[in-house]
């Protein structure tokens, strides 16, 4: 009779290479970037501004802003049309020209907001509740654990965020460097698959990842959730390798990865920084970049900045929600909270305040 128990114990797996849309490689859907590149022209330009204008008349809080209240009735049906791409295409999508020079911060924010609102709703991206988050160098040490990679210079190795969208609002750029690079998780799943099927397999277990300091009410200091499911027909992905890293050093009572799983996550690694796997999109003011955590791992270049503190590279940065979000296996339940779409993911912790600034810090 067959172990039923080892069978159990085994996580369930595609029953082959992963085809479709997601499946893509940096070399092929680069010189088709009308595809994913979508330019605003004067007229929705124009849209927004009168949306932001009746915002901001009707004395409302960032945090009021929602798709009904942010009408956008020419650009609204795009990004409707958008959204299905992300969530069932090829998962990222990147929309050019907001004036953020001549708008300024604030408008230029809110700008972002409604067009965020249109494809989910806003989760806290940090302890502090922060549902705008300011992607910025602020100084700080990579060494402190409770630093996290996005406040420094420091290159970002190729990762998810705790959502099922992330949105970045480029403000301003850097000297030099910070370009942002994506991969699809599913076309390194299918690429693992066919030269190390063993190795992929690992992946499938549950990693112990860092919070960061970031821990809620009853939560340990590291959450556990595998880097690939297969869940209700989809391939889902979550990843941040330097976390898994700092889990196994700063937690020595988390379970210690064996030898295949730390040869999986650097074959990994290796992976995702392939020319011939990935996409090097450098940012302009005004662009924003949309992603669906599920399917595509985000990293950026290391970066130096302007000595004018003034014109530091800048983004903004939403965690978004969509209502009619993909099925979740349960293992999310420990990063994300709620399973339920358009009310999952984030991170609150005990005293979380919500809230919307303009002040990076």
């Amino acid at each position: 009779m067959p172990d039923t128990n080892l069978a159990a114990a085994r996580p369930a797996m595609p029953p082959g290479p992963v085809v479709g849309p997601a499946a893509w490689t940096g070399p092929d859907i680069a010189p088709r970037s009308g595809d994913w590149l979508h330019a605003l022209s004067e007229t929705d330009i124009a849209e927004l501004r009168t949306a932001v204008d009746a915002h901001k008349a009707g004395g409302r809080a960032m945090g009021a802003i929602t798709a009904e209240s942010f009408r956008l009735p020419t650009l609204g049906p795009r990004l409707a049309a958008i959204l299905r791409d992300l969530m069932q295409g090829r998962g990222f999508a990147v929309l050019r020209g907001i004036p953020v020079d001549r708008w300024g911060t604030e408008d230029s924010a809110i700008a972002y907001l409604g067009i965020g609102a249109h494809f989910g709703s806003f989760r806290s991206q940090n302890a502090k509740g922060h549902l705008l988050g300011h992607v910025k160098d602020l100084g700080l040490d990579i060494a402190d654990p409770k630093v996290r990679y996005y406040q420094t210079t420091r290159e970002l190795e190729y990762h998810t965020d705790s959502c099922d969208i992330v949105g970045l609002l480029c403000l301003k750029t850097a000297k030099a460097g910070g370009a942002s690079r994506i991969v699809s998780s599913t076309t390194l799943y299918n690429e693992m698959l066919r030269r190390r099927p063993d190795l992929v397999a690992q992946l499938f277990h549950a990693f112990p990842t860092d919070r960061r300091g970031e821990i809620p009410p009853g939560m340990l200091p590291w959450f556990e959730v595998p880097v690939f499911s297969w869940h209700e027909g989809h391939l889902t992905a979550i990843y941040s390798g330097q976390y898994i890293r700092s889990a196994q050093a700063n937690f020595p009572q988390c379970r210690r990865l064996t030898a295949a799983e730390t040869e999986a996550l650097d074959m990994l690694d290796g992976l995702t920084n392939d020319p011939a796997l990935n996409l090097q999109i450098e940012f302009r003011p005004g662009d924003m970049q949309f992603l669906h955590n599920h399917q595509i791992f985000h990293s950026r270049t290391d970066f130096e900045n302007w000595p004018e503190p003034e014109r530091h590279r800048h983004l903004l940065r939403l965690w978004l929600a969509p209502k009619d979000g993909r099925p979740l296996p349960p293992s999310f339940a420990a990063r994300y909270g709620s399973l339920v779409s358009g009310d999952r993911g984030g991170i609150v912790v005990k005293d979380t305040v919500l809230k919307f600034t303009l002040d990076p810090v």
